[in-house]
């Protein structure tokens, strides 16, 4: 797969998406008839958040077949990373969020989302399948043909920037989150996550899995609204996490550049090429 796939990777990702988005505004009474409410749990609303991964497969299929997919999606089994970016994870992204919480001053107005425990759980399921799905494209595809040609700083940017434009439907559309967001900080706070993702991606040794875990955190339910404060937050780690990875960052030496690995891979394997 060259650099040529992300013609036919933003065609379907841009088209699919924007297209149901287009039609779950101009025909809202009839597709609320039909499927229900526009929220997260509508079925156009969630095949078109699922765009980037559909668009995946589809070229990965398209160029090997189900040998390939199977390979493409052995990247999910890739685990290990250094146990800082792990550290971010799991206590920094949180911690950007109840810091940007806390500056907007909701930190401790903020209800528990959730009724009991059983609630929370399917909350976290459902979220887990939603948003991190469009990873198999983002993280998946776009950015290995990225760094293909340009250093990671200059490729997650560019990702960065391709996928916050990609959400911009989702402003206009009432029942989205994004309806009570600016899309500016939005904006700025994806370029930002992009630019944090990329390394720690580069790390991983391009696993999809950590990509997937990485988007989840961002969703998470159970982390306070801290728009648009959350962005000076993330706009603040992925210059750390420049400065801290910047031999990688602007060398494409240890870039991961394989979209589809030669062989299944697990863990124990060795690292792209």
């Amino acid at each position: 797969m060259t650099i040529r796939a992300m013609i036919p990777y933003l065609i379907i990702t841009f088209g699919l998406a924007w297209g149901l988005f287009a039609i779950l505004t101009l025909y809202q009474d009839q597709v609320v008839s039909t499927f229900g409410p526009v929220s997260a749990t509508n079925p156009l609303f969630i095949v078109s958040v699922y765009a980037p991964a559909i668009a995946a497969v589809s070229l990965v299929l398209w160029t090997g077949g189900i040998d390939a997919a199977k390979r493409f999606l052995s990247r999910l089994f890739l685990w290990r990373a250094s146990p800082y970016w792990y550290a971010f994870l799991i206590f920094g992204i949180p911690w950007i969020y109840f810091a940007g919480s806390a500056v907007k001053g909701n930190l401790f107005d903020t209800p528990f989302p959730f009724e009991n425990v059983s609630a929370a759980l399917a909350g976290l399921g459902f979220m887990l399948i939603l948003g991190p799905v469009e990873e198999f494209g983002w993280r998946g595809v776009a950015l290995p043909l990225l760094q293909r040609h340009v250093a990671p700083i200059w490729a997650g940017l560019v990702l960065g920037m391709i996928w916050g434009v990609w959400h911009l439907p989702a402003f206009f559309l009432s029942g989205t989150p994004q309806s009570a967001w600016g899309f500016t900080p939005f904006f700025i706070g994806s370029i930002a996550v992009s630019l944090i993702l990329t390394p720690f991606f580069n790390n991983a040794r391009g696993s999809i899995l950590i990509a997937v875990l990485f988007h989840f955190q961002l969703n998470n339910p159970l982390w306070p609204d801290a728009q648009p404060y959350d962005t000076i937050f993330f706009v603040l780690a992925a210059l750390g996490a420049i400065w801290f990875n910047r031999d990688s960052m602007f060398n494409r030496d240890g870039a991961i550049i394989e979209v589809i690995p030669q062989s299944v891979r697990d863990d124990a394997g060795s690292g792209a090429h």
